[in-house]
């Protein structure tokens, strides 16, 4: 024989079940404020309004960084953290760098997910007060007048620091490389082009080389000047990659090192 509850109790029993069930919900969600964030592209930043880059493009930007396992790669404005769990699914070490609290508790909860975690962490931080001279790869997707007031710090960094930026330049310092993504290719929206920096070393003004004495003037990765060589004058040409760099004059072209500002040419 079974018995039954009268109506009125399972009525009032339900009703209490389901206020503790609306206020054990409304705790967790003043515990956690995040629960159920949806960011909007377009929706306003502390620097720069969000807009997603297109996973097609994260993938090529990080392509052209040529991002290793067991590197440290940061992120700057990590926004929905997209860039720095790829980056971590690739082995690497990386950091996301998030003003917007909802958007880092969001990004933590991805990588977990895709179960990176361990890899893949985000910090609640002003990217103009952050230490990123860490790392080895640096990307970004903020306006060019966000990227020119970085470039100072930027430039101090260690040579051969590869810097990744969606769409947006770095004024006159041009990109090392410049690839945009067809739409046939997958990138359907107006943000399909990344550009790629390597940090080049400084380099003395003045040369005393076995080769000849150089006096040189650099404007970012690009060398100029003239050299005297056995007794002749020559205009020079060079690039810088990284510490790495190519010099010529008098129809002669040599490779070789920059360390502590000294060339060391082969």
């Amino acid at each position: 024989m079974h018995a039954f509850a009268p109506v009125r109790t399972v009525r009032r029993t339900g009703l209490a079940l389901a206020l503790a069930g609306a206020a054990t919900f409304a705790f967790a969600q003043a515990q956690n404020p995040t629960v159920g964030y949806e960011p909007r592209s377009g929706q306003e930043g502390k620097d720069v309004v969000w807009v997603p880059t297109p996973q097609v493009l994260v993938d090529r930007m990080l392509d052209m960084a040529q991002v290793k396992p067991g590197e440290f790669v940061m992120d700057l404005g990590s926004g929905d953290g997209r860039t720095v769990i790829t980056a971590a699914k690739r082995g690497a070490r990386a950091v996301g760098v998030e003003y917007n609290p909802d958007m880092v508790a969001l990004s933590k909860r991805a990588a977990e997910k895709e179960g990176v975690a361990g890899k893949a962490t985000f910090m609640k931080a002003d990217l103009f007060e952050t230490d990123f001279s860490k790392a080895d790869v640096i990307t970004m997707f903020l306006l060019p007048t966000i990227n020119l007031k970085l470039r100072p710090k930027i430039l101090e960094l260690k040579p051969g620091t590869r810097i990744v930026s969606n769409s947006f330049d770095m004024g006159d310092w041009a990109a090392d490389q410049t690839d945009t993504i067809p739409q046939e290719k997958g990138c359907n929206v107006s943000w399909c082009t990344a550009l790629l920096w390597i940090v080049p070393a400084k380099v003395d003004s003045v040369q005393k080389l076995p080769q000849g004495e150089f006096r040189l003037v650099q404007q970012y990765q690009e060398l100029s000047g003239t050299a005297r060589i056995e007794g002749t004058n020559h205009l020079v040409k060079g690039k810088i990659r990284g510490d790495e760099v190519t010099l010529s004059a008098g129809g002669k072209t040599w490779k070789g090192k920059v360390r502590a500002g000294k060339l060391e040419l082969n």
